[in-house]
């Protein structure tokens, strides 16, 4: 089967929108291939065709979006070698653009009814970024795993408050926010 076919592309997408739309009102456990079937406007045998079962849809999804992060957050370390965080330029920055991009997704993970795997995954991705850029940026007389922990939890809560405003700062209003905040911290006495 030929990914680039846009008959696939398509489908694909519709199963991806239809698994957003109903992982708002129940979890993904709860979701049979026959709704999300219903919900995409395809049949089940084009489903088969395509993946096993609605946890593949999801984990595509998620793997496209986890990898869309990590570009994200990589941006500012492209723009050669920066004194982080003095020299950090809030329009390198990508990761509020990404959640704006995978906003569905996002209005899901932050609802406080969704089950807290999804959340958790967020943050472990996170960290593990924070853990492999620190590697290579930062040296610290500390554990580092503290550090990284701090800082992936303050990320995710500039990006609850973002979802509970209704995402209705601009992405680069927030990284304006991030920058100011980062700055802030590492000049503190």
């Amino acid at each position: 089967m030929n990914e680039n076919d846009l008959r696939v592309i398509k489908t694909k997408r519709a199963l991806h929108e239809a698994l957003l739309s109903l992982l708002k009102a129940k979890p993904l456990e709860a979701i049979s291939v026959s709704a999300l079937c219903a919900k995409a406007t395809i049949t089940r045998g084009t489903f088969y065709l395509h993946y096993k079962d609605v946890g593949a849809v999801f984990d595509e999804h998620l793997g496209s979006l986890l990898r869309d992060l990590e570009d994200s957050y990589m941006e500012p370390y492209r723009h050669g070698t920066l004194d982080l965080p003095r020299q950090l330029d809030p329009t390198t920055i990508r990761i509020f653009h990404h959640v704006k991009k995978y906003q569905k997704f996002y209005e899901i993970v932050f609802d406080r009814n969704s089950p807290l795997s999804y959340y958790y995954s967020l943050l472990e991705k996170i960290k593990r970024l924070m853990s492999d850029t620190l590697k290579e940026h930062v040296r610290l007389e500390r554990d580092p795993t503290m550090m990284i922990s701090y800082q992936a939890n303050a990320i995710m809560g500039l990006l609850i408050q973002w979802y509970e405003e209704g995402f209705a700062r601009s992405p680069e209003a927030m990284n304006d926010e991030l920058t100011y905040y980062i700055k802030l911290q590492n000049f503190a006495p």
